[in-house]
């Protein structure tokens, strides 16, 4: 399904705002959801994504949990009608008020990353004389092969509990009275393309499940995260996520439990193509060596370019000029508010409208207002 724009509706409007494809996200999510129940799989929506109200409203239709990281997005989950007993929240610095937001509402899990954190929610349990259900990040080592600030699996990340510890780990969790392990949680990165990451991550977990039940515990529940990867390159021709290989790896490599649930943590790959920032173009500069494109978006409606080198594909949604080369820069006083360099578009002329493809995720919950600038407006293809 390739995504269309509708122009005259958009120039009745103030750019920069994101543009949501509410049809791509529906069909995204159920073919999401087809392949999951393949296999008895159990999705959370990972709201770090994009906790748009409107999207969440869409997403639990699919009778997807939710994953957090952050007691806000707890709440959001819930307020937004997403049952707790689905909610799983990570994070590596949970405060006491999250916790006991967690605690209060009775949540799936709590995906802890340390010793002290585990010995927290047990002592915030005990005050409530209740019993809290945890899962234990692993920190299984696995390169995946991405960007290094958004790999979360190696060792020298800040995530997860690494095999040296399994042994205090597990004797600390025999002597607590008010936390159960039900569970083991993992994820190594995100943005992840190469598939063979998933098979190593399936043995790494295989592994660690038969270390800690030759110590005894058992778990109802794994959970393997997310990090499955969207085509930020050709968002046309691939609008939706390679869900079927990567059910398919998970199901061939995983040792499945008898009665163990399986988890996956989604985010990226659900909303990721059905957004886009549009923003128009202010003015034309030619230079000696190359010509900028200055747009009226910066780095402070999509940080991503910025922050990561990531790449989105820029289109000129209102010329049908020849293609020329731009470097696509915004307005913020940094150097590094540039969007892309030397890429081929139509040409562009001062007015024209700009679709930056694929931002539905880490884009419009990422917007800050440095420079004193507003924040970016949502619009929906279905509200248009």
């Amino acid at each position: 399904m390739k995504t269309k724009f509708p122009l005259e509706k958009f120039k009745q409007l103030s750019t920069p705002f994101y543009y949501y494809d509410v049809d791509l996200l529906k069909e995204t999510a159920q073919a999401l959801k087809n392949e999951a129940d393949k296999y008895g799989y159990i999705i959370h929506y990972a709201l770090k994504a994009n906790p748009n109200k409107k999207i969440l409203d869409i997403l639990k239709e699919y009778g997807f949990g939710a994953d957090c990281v952050s007691g806000n997005e707890v709440q959001r989950a819930i307020d937004c009608g997403f049952s707790p007993d689905h909610i799983a929240f990570a994070g590596v610095g949970k405060t006491d008020e999250e916790i006991e937001t967690g605690l209060d509402h009775k949540i799936f899990t709590f995906n802890c990353e340390s010793i002290p954190e585990i010995e927290n929610i047990n002592e915030l349990a005990k005050k409530r004389d209740v019993v809290a259900d945890i899962a234990i990040r692993i920190n299984p080592n696995v390169d995946a092969h991405t960007h290094h600030y958004i790999t979360t699996g190696l060792e020298e990340n800040k995530f997860g509990i690494s095999r040296w510890q399994f042994q205090e780990v597990a004797d600390l969790l025999k002597s607590l009275k008010h936390v159960r392990l039900i569970s083991l949680h993992f994820h190594v990165g995100s943005q992840i393309t190469d598939l063979n990451v998933f098979e190593a991550l399936c043995d790494k977990v295989n592994e660690i499940q038969d270390w800690f039940k030759s110590q005894g515990f058992v778990f109802k529940h794994v959970n393997l995260g997310g990090g499955l990867g969207i085509d930020y390159t050709a968002p046309n021709e691939h609008p939706i996520a390679n869900f079927i290989d990567y059910f398919a790896i998970i199901n061939k490599n995983l040792k499945v439990e008898k009665g163990q649930k399986v988890h996956f943590e989604i985010g990226r790959a659900i909303v990721g193509q059905g957004g886009n920032l549009i923003t128009k173009v202010l003015y034309v500069k030619h230079g000696q060596k190359k010509s900028f494109a200055i747009v009226d978006a910066g780095m402070t409606d999509l940080i991503r370019p910025a922050l990561y080198q990531a790449v989105h594909k820029i289109e000129n949604i209102t010329s049908t000029g020849a293609e020329k080369v731009y470097d696509v820069v915004g307005p913020i006083c940094e150097s590094s508010d540039c969007f892309a360099q030397g890429i081929a578009m139509a040409e562009a002329n001062r007015g024209d409208l700009l679709a930056m493809r694929s931002a539905g995720a880490y884009g419009e919950i990422m917007a800050s207002q440095y420079n004193l600038r507003k924040l970016p407006e949502h619009y929906y293809s279905d509200e248009l």
